[in-house]
């Protein structure tokens, strides 16, 4: 007994000797967790039920010149509902109100909102779906109804705000606009004045802090925000709407007309460089045009007749010869270097002047006119190029500018045929708008200035940053020799290769090119044209110079010519900025009418003088003068679009009410 006794105390003993070093090891375990590692584990723990969310800043807005939205963040809203948040007392006090609220704001009946609601309740839903992608003001409504008005904690509210880009005029100038996101790939995309100016429209982004509730929801633990975010600058851009619908518009009835793969038209304010307008469109496979790569900026291709300005200002500069130098086509073509160099059209007048080879385009005299004076030497012409700037980017602010090229004597791919090629626009290369910026030299008395597309960084009505013209050049060549540049220019319109776009109502300067593009790839089997123009308006007193270059005009009859296809877009782009807006290049008397703006004004002073009761009908009516006769009406009046009335929301006819508002679209 005692034996067995003795046992029964040993097993007691061992088993309270194990328990002892459990517990000490337990014991141990916790002190670790506690002070070793215990500040991971809380940390992991928060993480885990408690986290940092980003609050992204609503980016700053992008304004044309003339002070219409190009671009606008628009703050987006999900609002979602605690059910297990709201006291019992509270939730039915409140939920009728708010289901009737809700009820009249959605179009749904007011049992319908009420049964969601229970139902949430009942399931025990943190994160209820109320209403989504609501505006700012119906956000604010909505947080004004019954049950939500008490918060977060008491009202189960729960707010998701997210920002959206909108572009209020659609696709125009989309590709100059821009973007600034995070690609497919995980890479940040940049592009247009979004991503150039990044740095000032984007703001700062906020922070909130969100609790884990369920099923991988999070719900803002406060009514406030940690950090709020602060909202990026507004960008002022230099684009002119109404110059840049004309340009896209005559852009785009061209390219369409002419069955193009693609083209672009820049407008650029000749004594700032600031672009007015800009238009790069693409074709899709449906055969419609949409704005793809910004072609203006980075297409680099050798752009035929345009280049002969080249030679002209070089050899007027050097004093080679003058315009009044006299060479012979022979019949439009020679041969040099065992290359034939040929005239688009090799009829007619074969003894002409080096201006009158200028004017109507001809190969055999430009080329004639460099290689016999610069064969010896060709680093002097060269020189003369890179001096002009055409040998490097215009250093703008967008990525994927392109690279000109100039071929230089030093290269090693230098060659007999290098200098006459380079005389008609061949083995050279620049981009449209580097092209543009020279020729606005010429129209600009010799400064060439840098295009710009921003005009300042703002905040509300506070200046941030000014941008001023930049000039890259104070004086290309003499003002001799600009002089006699503008008179070939001019003449190129009057009876050269664009005297089809001539008119005695406003004046034009300019040339055309027509160039061939991918002829040495594959034998010429991928051969097409570039058609192109380039000039400045008016003549005499410049204030817009323009490019136009279209890619890929059908050849089906044969006038796929500059002077055909791209200049009809500059005439219209000129016609419309100074017809619509009356002026003449010399007022010989102030008091002298013109039967268009009597005509327009008699029909306005008759409604005007009438003392109408009644809406008029106003289609076809300037918006201006619409807007003025409204007025005087005493009617409130909202105008859509630029230019003429196409249609009216009330109809003539009517009788005036003074709290009516008639919204006019204009085209």
């Amino acid at each position: 007994m005692e034996v067995a006794d003795k046992n029964i105390s040993y097993r007691i003993y061992l088993v309270a000797l194990v328990l002892f070093f459990v517990a000490v090891a337990i014991l141990v375990k916790l002190t670790n967790i506690q002070w070793v590692h215990g500040a991971y584990y809380k940390k992991l723990a928060k993480e885990r039920t408690v986290k940092n969310f980003v609050i992204p800043a609503n980016k700053g807005n992008i304004y044309s010149a003339d002070g219409s939205l190009l671009a606008t963040s628009i703050p987006n809203y999900n609002i979602r509902f605690d059910a297990i948040a709201p006291k019992s007392a509270n939730f039915e006090k409140h939920i009728k109100g708010l289901s009737d609220s809700l009820a009249q704001m959605f179009g749904k009946s007011s049992s319908f909102f009420q049964l969601e609601f229970r139902k949430a309740r009942t399931t025990k839903n943190r994160f209820f779906l109320v209403a989504k992608d609501l505006s700012y003001t119906e956000y604010i409504r909505v947080k004004s109804f019954p049950l939500f008005n008490l918060g977060a904690y008491k009202g189960g509210l729960i707010t998701e705000q997210r920002t959206v880009r909108e572009h209020p005029i659609g696709v125009i100038a989309e590709r100059t606009i821009g973007y600034d996101r995070i690609d497919e790939n995980g890479r940040k995309a940049q592009v247009g004045i979004e991503g150039a100016f990044g740095s000032y429209l984007n703001g700062k982004d906020g922070r909130v802090l969100k609790q884990k509730i369920a099923k991988g929801q999070w719900k803002p633990i406060q009514d406030v925000n940690e950090v709020e975010p602060k909202d990026g600058y507004d960008v002022i851009s230099t684009l002119d709407v109404y110059i840049q619908d004309i340009a896209h518009h005559a852009l785009l009835k061209q390219l369409e007309l002419y069955q193009a793969d693609h083209g672009c038209v820049v407008v650029m304010e000749t004594k700032t460089g600031f672009v007015k307008a800009i238009s790069n469109l693409g074709r899709a496979t449906d055969g419609s045009y949409y704005e793809t790569i910004n072609y203006a900026v980075s297409e680099s291709h050798e752009p035929g007749s345009t280049y002969k300005l080249v030679d002209l200002m070089t050899l007027l500069e050097d004093k080679k010869i003058d315009t009044s130098a006299i060479f012979d086509r022979k019949g439009g073509l020679i041969t040099i270097s065992g290359r034939k160099v040929e005239d688009s059209h090799r009829g007619g007048e074969q003894i002409i002047s080096l201006a009158r080879g200028f004017e109507i385009s001809s190969n055999t005299v430009m080329v004639q006119a460099v290689y016999n004076n610069y064969r010896n030497n060709p680093s002097q012409f060269v020189n003369h190029v890179n001096s002009y700037g055409l040998n490097k980017r215009l250093g703008l602010p967008f990525k994927g500018e392109g690279y000109p090229i100039v071929p230089q004597p030093t290269d090693k791919n230098w060659s007999n045929l290098s200098l006459p090629w380079m005389a008609f626009g061949y083995g050279v290369s620049i981009t449209p708008l580097q092209t543009l910026t020279y020729y606005n030299s010429v129209a600009n008395n010799g400064v060439m200035v840098k295009p710009q597309f921003i005009t300042e960084i703002k905040e509300w009505n506070k200046t941030i940053k000014k941008f001023q013209p930049v000039i890259l050049n104070p004086k290309v060549c003499s003002t001799e020799t600009i002089a006699k540049l503008k008179a070939v220019m001019q003449n190129v319109v009057k009876k050269g290769t664009a005297k089809a776009l001539y008119s005695k109502d406003f004046s034009m300067a300019g040339k055309t090119g027509t160039a061939q593009v991918d002829y040495a790839k594959d034998g010429g089997a991928n051969k097409y044209y570039a058609s192109s123009f380039v000039g400045y308006f008016p003549a005499e007193s410049p204030m817009y110079s323009c490019i136009v270059v279209v890619h890929k005009p059908s050849t089906v009859n044969n006038n796929y010519y500059g002077a055909d296809v791209a200049g009809p877009v500059f005439k219209r782009i000129a016609q419309k900025i100074f017809t619509d807006s009356p002026t003449t290049n010399e007022i010989k008397k102030l008091e002298k009418k013109y039967a268009n703006q009597e005509q327009s004004y008699a029909v306005y002073d008759s409604k005007i003088q009438a003392n109408l009761k009644f809406i008029p009908n106003l289609k076809g009516m300037s918006g201006m003068d619409a807007v003025a006769l409204l007025g005087n009406l005493g009617v409130k009046v909202k105008v859509k679009g630029i230019g003429k009335v196409k249609s009216q929301s009330i109809q003539a006819g009517m009788a005036v009410d003074k709290n009516m508002t008639v919204v006019l679209e204009l085209s």
